[in-house]
């Protein structure tokens, strides 16, 4: 690959085999390891463009990683080439006229949401993973909690530049709000999760940023009552974020965070976030809320310091469970009426194969998380149990109508379950459109899209 050093300006950004660090061969996790002959940080979309078709040409595999917050193994290279567009994170502009933004892929998003609320805007889409890139997020189409008020990364997405498996250059979408001129292409590159394209330049769709938020916690004697009173909430407004978080996962977050969870004496709690552009619509929407409830309690932070300390509190549950024991992470989503049938059905097999777990999740669109705890077994028992859990949760999962990814992406963790979700049929289309667009099958071809 010595030839590989003539397409990047500076060869100090190249790194060769036994020289790239352990961590840019695996994922988020850092549970399982690949392998790769170099590893590449490019500065522009025509060092990429250079990059890919030298691959192309020799047939090299390619694994596009950002800031490695991936979570189902997408990132975990099988030879070849990583290129990492971590250095490519600079704000090309910002058009308050059309309410765009348009930046590199390497940006990470707490970076752009800081950038864009200094001018009064909001770019809503809100994973768990701020330290995420803007490219990972599209590559996987990432949701988090405010997706049910506002949507997930596709419906923010204006326009990509994207570097094709041959090293052409291509643009699809542009500022227009309304587009019906043929076909979406854009939409097949949203969480593709870089089988298709590697995205190297975005333009985000950006609203006005609101002015006032409230934090209302609900608590309910029983995860029951608290499921069934999700449908009423969703008649009656649509709130930023409505998160389901039983009494006994809380105080995992309690612990960690050192923060102190209202209504201590309820069974579950759906926490939910308002939003507006002034006061008084705020005091709307809880009225509205309130009116419509049953069986339950409410507690309303008073101040930003309350409704930040409890967001803390939820926000630290994995990092809470992984400063005890490693855990592996599920993402499920059901229909809404289904969440209580599927936390069921987790504490049930927990009991059953004396495995520790952790339900939580976005309650507003079905999104269920799940931490499955080690508790220090060894690797052969570790291994064979969480093989068998996974197995009879997605099977439940699949049996309740659900899907076995939210927002974290199929990658080769999930391959499996994609494959019992997914009928045949639509596979075959879907490997029809990688071999389209990548006939060589050179991009990320470990992940899901070319497993028969």
């Amino acid at each position: 690959m010595k030839n590989l050093a003539d397409l990047i300006a500076d060869p100090q950004r190249i790194v060769y085999q036994k020289a790239i660090a352990q961590s840019q061969l695996s994922d988020g996790l850092k549970l399982k390891f690949g392998h790769a002959d170099v590893l590449v940080y490019p500065l522009t979309t025509a060092e990429v463009a250079a990059i890919v078709k030298y691959a192309n040409d020799n047939a090299i595999n390619i694994t596009t990683r950002g800031a490695g917050t991936n979570l189902v193994g997408s990132t975990i290279p099988n030879g070849g080439i990583i290129i990492d567009l971590s250095l490519m994170n600079k704000l090309i502009e910002l058009d308050k006229q059309t309410f765009t933004v348009t930046v590199q892929p390497g940006m990470l998003l707490e970076d752009l949401q800081q950038f864009v609320e200094q001018h009064d805007l909001f770019y809503p889409p809100d994973p768990g993973a701020k330290n995420a890139t803007i490219g990972g997020n599209i590559s996987t189409n990432a949701g988090g909690m405010r997706a049910v008020k506002y949507g997930v990364t596709r419906d923010y997405v204006q326009a990509i530049e994207v570097v094709m498996a041959d090293g052409t250059v291509l643009n699809f979408g542009s500022k227009n709000v309304k587009d019906n001129t043929g076909l979406s292409l854009k939409h097949l590159f949203i969480g593709s999760e870089g089988t298709l394209g590697i995205i190297t330049q975005c333009t985000l769709k950006l609203i006005a940023k609101p002015k006032v938020f409230e934090t209302v916690i609900l608590g309910f004697a029983s995860l029951a009552q608290a499921v069934a009173n999700i449908t009423t909430i969703l008649q009656t407004l649509t709130p930023t974020a409505l998160e389901l978080v039983e009494r006994q996962v809380a105080q995992w977050g309690e612990r960690y965070s050192g923060f102190q969870f209202p209504l201590a004496d309820a069974k579950a709690y759906l926490i939910i976030m308002l939003d507006a552009l002034d006061t008084q619509s705020i005091l709307q929407q809880r009225q509205l809320l309130l009116a419509n409830l049953s069986d339950c309690r409410y507690y309303v932070a008073e101040t930003a310091q309350q409704a930040n300390q409890i967001w803390a509190v939820r926000g630290s549950l994995v990092r809470a469970v992984e400063a005890v024991t490693e855990q592996d992470p599920i993402d499920t989503v059901v229909p809404i009426n289904r969440i209580a049938d599927f936390i069921t059905f987790t504490k049930q097999l927990s009991e059953e194969t004396g495995v520790r777990m952790l339900a939580f999740g976005h309650a507003g669109d079905g999104n269920i998380h799940l931490c499955i705890l080690r508790d220090g077994r060894s690797n052969s028992v570790w291994l064979t149990q969480l093989t068998q859990i996974h197995e009879a949760l997605y099977q439940k999962c699949h049996e309740l109508g659900g899907l076995p990814s939210a927002e974290h992406g199929i990658g080769t963790a999930k391959v499996n379950y994609f494959k019992q979700a997914i009928p045949e049929k639509n596979r075959h289309l879907m490997q029809l459109i990688k071999q389209q667009y990548d006939p060589k099958n050179i991009l990320n071809n470990q992940v899901y899209i070319t497993q028969n």
